[in-house]
């Protein structure tokens, strides 16, 4: 389901230069104008029904434009491997239009035939090749009307008269101002644009898929490294679930919008988009850069690209937690964690005996293990118990969990390891999901009643027992309890729960090594996800 912030927007009336900039365009939501260039001179004088094709084989004669020529139209790829780029005489376009016009209509019009003898003479060996060749493979696509990064490339500066900046761009620096034009039906690849776009409909019709950023994944991009990056690599027709089975999920992302002549769609960086149009439909777009990209500063890349990992790292974390993805909180993950502190302070003060080297004095810590005793537990508390215990037993073998941590449980047999290292998903692991389901205040009791009752048991769990997903929902829970209780609470329930290690710095470090190899499969996840690399998969060959 399409997030109600993300749903596309439609404007009668025209917004100001004004309200686009400061009310529109910052929401980096797409948006229909209805209407918007129906002033116009391109909105009648090029449109086919009305001569349109004559006249624009009058103002621009025999320029040579560069046309896409696919295999596989009526599809359109933008993986170069899929089309080329070929020069084709702007006549040949409209003659191959004013044919298809003819036979669309079944009658024979004198100006059409007139025109379309005119133009074979000066181009009757291209005429052949085209004719020949499946015409309705040729596609103008991206030709130049206007280019402000790159002025020698324009070709169609001429139909420049014909349009106008619309009113919502007037104060926008523009990039370039392209031409698109088909013969025959056509549908873009799915993409995204490194530029604001504005799509304009000048004669004709297109429908408008879109997905936002946060689809992306969804929609398997080509690699960063290739020549078609911001190509989606799934067929959208039939998508292969075997190869893409994220690609099961597009239809709750995306919005359709169809434009009619006059209309425009403004398509903000990075939102996929596949173009559908009709025949004979001509169109002409406005790229400019977004606020966001034009303050990026060359030395800040390494920096953002840092920050913006980490985030998507943190809402993939959420994501294989089950957790929504504004759970975890940016400033509680970049301090150190409450239970980390005590424990360097802990140590500082007791060195690495724990509360064993107390010189025989009834600390506070003391008092406060010997007052959870089992009996005074809560039904749900003492059941919990009762659980983890089980789990733990269950999951190690039983002759760990006695005798002293040097020499019973310093080691893992590799079943054990190996575990650990793959076990980053919380459905099959029983012990974080037991966790999960706990009230921070259940798990303080529960903690403190097995470093009371049972100290070896619970040395097993945080040094063998937790599977990195289960390091993860353990420290969380740990932070959720911080809320609840005092600070002075806090110090002595850390206390009497590392007291019960030989090493301390053991169990911080298991916690610490869980959490870091859970953080490391979201990364991994989103590399693969996002990026398109695979850590594990075989390396882009740099020759």
């Amino acid at each position: 389901m399409v997030e109600q912030n993300l749903r596309i927007q439609t404007f009668t009336d025209i917004p100001s230069p004004e309200i686009f900039s400061s009310q529109i365009e910052p929401k980096n939501v797409p948006a229909v104008f209805k209407g918007c260039i129906k002033n116009w001179k391109a909105f009648s004088k090029w449109n086919p029904s009305n001569g349109g094709l004559i006249y624009l084989q009058e103002r621009v004669g025999s320029v040579v434009v560069e046309a896409m020529l696919s295999r596989s139209a009526p599809v359109f790829y933008g993986d170069i491997r899929s089309h080329e780029r070929v020069p084709l005489s702007f006549s040949i376009f409209i003659k191959y239009c004013l044919c298809l016009m003819e036979n669309r209509d079944g009658r024979r019009d004198d100006r059409l035939e007139s025109q379309k003898h005119s133009l074979a003479v000066s181009d009757a060996e291209q005429t052949d090749l085209l004719f020949g060749e499946a015409p309705q493979q040729f596609y103008l696509a991206q030709v130049p009307i206007l280019n402000f990064e790159k002025k020698e490339h324009i070709q169609l500066e001429c139909l420049g008269e014909d349009i106008q900046t619309p009113v919502p761009l007037e104060t926008k620096s523009l990039a370039s101002v392209n031409l698109w034009m088909n013969s025959m039906k056509a549908r873009s690849s799915t993409h995204y644009d490194p530029h604001h776009n504005l799509l304009c409909v000048v004669s004709g019709c297109k429908e408008v898929t879109l997905w936002p950023p946060s689809a992306t994944p969804y929609l398997y991009p080509l690699p960063l490294y290739g020549e078609a990056s911001n190509h989606s690599s799934v067929t959208l027709e039939e998508p292969d679930l075997s190869v893409y089975p994220r690609a099961a999920c597009l239809n709750g992302f995306s919005q359709k919008v169809v434009l009619h002549a006059g209309d425009a769609l403004f398509i903000p960086e990075g939102w996929f988009h596949q173009v559908d149009s009709e025949v004979l439909t001509i169109a002409v777009n406005f790229w400019w850069r977004s606020m966001t990209i034009s303050g990026m500063l060359e030395h800040m890349d390494a920096y953002y690209l840092r920050r913006i990992l980490k985030r998507l790292t943190d809402k993939e974390m959420n994501k294989m937690l089950h957790f929504p993805s504004g759970s975890m909180d940016e400033t509680m993950t970049s301090q150190p964690h409450n239970a980390y502190r005590v424990l360097f302070f802990y140590s500082l003060d007791h060195g690495h005996q724990g509360i064993r080297t107390n010189c025989g004095k009834k600390s506070s810590n003391d008092e406060l293990r010997s007052k959870v005793m089992l009996q005074d537990l809560e039904p749900s508390a003492s059941q919990s118990l009762n659980e983890v215990i089980s789990l733990v037993h269950d999951r190690l073998n039983p002759r760990k969990l006695t005798g002293s941590t040097d020499n019973s449980c310093a080691g893992e047999n590799d079943e054990t390891n190996k575990r650990k290292e793959e076990s980053c998903g919380i459905n099959d692991d029983p012990v974080a999901n037991l966790i999960l389901t706990l009230h921070p205040l259940t798990i303080h009791s529960v903690f403190l009643a097995m470093a009371k009752n049972f100290p070896r048991t619970l040395e097993a769990l945080m040094l063998h027992g937790l599977t990195p997903v289960g390091s993860e929902i353990l420290t969380r829970k740990f932070e959720e309890m911080d809320q609840l209780i005092s600070g002075e609470d806090q110090n002595q329930f850390y206390q009497v729960l590392y007291g019960v290690f030989d090493d301390q710095s053991a169990a911080m470090d298991a916690l610490l090594n869980g959490k870091e190899l859970f953080a490391r499969q979201a990364f991994e996840n989103v590399l693969d996800q996002y990026v398109g690399i695979n850590l594990d998969g075989p390396k882009p060959q740099i020759k």
